[in-house]
């Protein structure tokens, strides 16, 4: 069960959002527990008992490492890291995928967010041992720091003292839910309307022998590809932060349209943010302040985007991904004095993520670096009937998903929302918001669910 099968927005949603409104106040963290429980589930016993013992082991690594001596407690802290990497690892690693024979659990089975919430609980535990958090004692508050259902897939993934605040703010009311539900439908249709679809054209793209495949339906694929990822990843995050809302949690969004930045870095800062500010905070800035070479600090830049991009794909290619995109960082760092950049920054950005989005597409750098020949004409053929074929099948979606990556609509709602016309959007966002629901509920009826990801977090 994900967020956008039927089975969770027409019965499980409804039954927990109803039980956890009645129950009294001192008991909802309770509830949204047991419900969290009931959505881990659905993957099984078996995964549902890990993620139990997941957040046992970090609940209590963190108590020991609060309360020991300082001189120790970077043992239990390393303990705990290492027992998180190595169930990531093995779960989501393909050569290293032990865990799967040992469950009993089919090939490519994980836990849902288990690359997420594996962040989450380091973070925490550092947080707990550098003194910045007390570690928390209420087993409770914690486990749904790391399994809550509303976020536990895509999150908004955030450190624990913004969640402690989130939990003490919670905010349960009509107006609330109204706009959780918005936000969830609109990520909703980002992934079911857009994603899937781009899904289904990147598939099409790709399908072939890259020495038969023309340059055009290369590119084709890569941008569907570049496109289906922003919107999977982000429409996830969006149905998380809505469900979130609907429960009284208020969290920032993931994501702050980054495809159409005038500047790498701005993408890279635009996208994904908190996992790109997890990176930052919590493995460059402390490997930084130890060297004073500039050239090792660079290393270090380049080698922690490596990782984040290992984070992403569990592959090569990812490693490249990420490490191709530090040095593409530094390097735009460096030319920015140049007013070719300043002036025209998107025209060499868009090409720039779309080349490197090659790796993380693919996985495997061969397979990458055939694709990539093939769209500077490597192949010997330009275009052919099949990329005219897609092109006219799917131009309604890549127009649409154009407009949607950027913000002129939210620029526009903004405009509308301070004229005069501002109390018609309380009039039309219900009625457009339910026709959405509509068609992703025909969509998902038709195919029977909506479950095409692209990569597993």
């Amino acid at each position: 069960m994900t967020y956008s099968s039927l089975l969770f927005i027409y019965i499980f949603l409804p039954a927990a959002l109803g039980a956890y409104c009645i129950v009294p106040k001192k008991l909802k963290n309770v509830a949204l527990l047991l419900e969290s429980m009931i959505f881990c589930g659905f993957w099984g016993l078996k995964m549902l008992l890990f993620i139990m013992l997941f957040c046992a082991v970090n609940y209590t690594a963190a108590l020991f490492i609060y309360s020991i001596r300082p001189k120790i407690k970077c043992i239990p802290m390393a303990a705990a890291i290492l027992f998180d990497i190595v169930m990531l690892v093995s779960f989501r690693a393909e050569d290293f995928s032990y865990l799967h024979g040992f469950m009993g659990l089919p090939e490519g089975a994980f836990p849902w967010g288990i690359s997420l919430f594996t962040l989450s609980a380091i973070g925490y535990l550092i947080d707990v041992y550098k003194g910045n958090i007390k570690a928390d004692k209420n087993f409770v508050r914690f486990s749904l720091y790391i399994m809550m259902f509303p976020r536990i897939i895509m999150g908004p993934a955030v450190s624990y003292d913004i969640f402690a605040v989130a939990l003490r703010k919670r905010r349960l009311n009509i107006a609330e839910i109204g706009a959780g539900l918005t936000l969830f439908i609109k990520g909703l249709a980002k992934k079911v309307i857009l994603a899937d679809q781009l899904y289904m054209l990147y598939s099409a793209s790709m399908s072939g022998d890259f020495g038969n495949t023309s340059a055009a339906a290369a590119w084709l694929g890569v941008i569907s590809y570049l496109f289906c990822l922003y919107f999977t990843l982000s429409g996830l995050s969006d149905m998380g932060a809505g469900l979130s809302r609907c429960f009284g949690y208020r969290f920032s969004g993931s994501f702050s349209y980054p495809i159409f930045s005038g500047r790498i870095r701005v993408f890279a800062s635009r996208w994904h943010i908190q996992i790109i500010h997890w990176f930052r905070k919590y493995i460059t800035r402390p490997l930084s302040s130890m060297t004073d070479s500039p050239i090792l600090s660079k290393l270090v830049f380049a080698g922690v985007w490596s990782l984040a991009g290992f984070w992403y794909g569990f592959s090569w290619g990812g490693v490249l991904w990420g490490g191709l995109m530090g040095i593409a960082i530094m390097t735009e760092n460096r030319l920015r004095k140049f007013k070719l950049l300043r002036s025209n920054g998107i025209f060499y950005t868009i090409p720039v993520i779309m080349i490197l989005s090659v790796f993380l597409a693919l996985g495997d750098v061969s397979d990458a670096l055939r694709c990539l020949w093939t769209m500077v004409g490597g192949s010997g053929i330009l275009a052919d009937s099949m990329t005219a074929y897609l092109l006219r099948s799917y131009a309604v979606v890549l127009i649409v998903a154009v407009y949607a990556s950027t913000d002129l609509f939210r620029n526009t709602v903004t405009r509308v929302k301070n004229s005069r016309l501002g109390w018609t959007l309380s009039v039309l966002t219900p009625i457009a918001m339910l026709g959405l629901l509509c068609i992703c509920t025909s969509l998902m009826a038709y195919s029977g669910y909506s479950e095409m990801m692209i990569i597993k977090l």
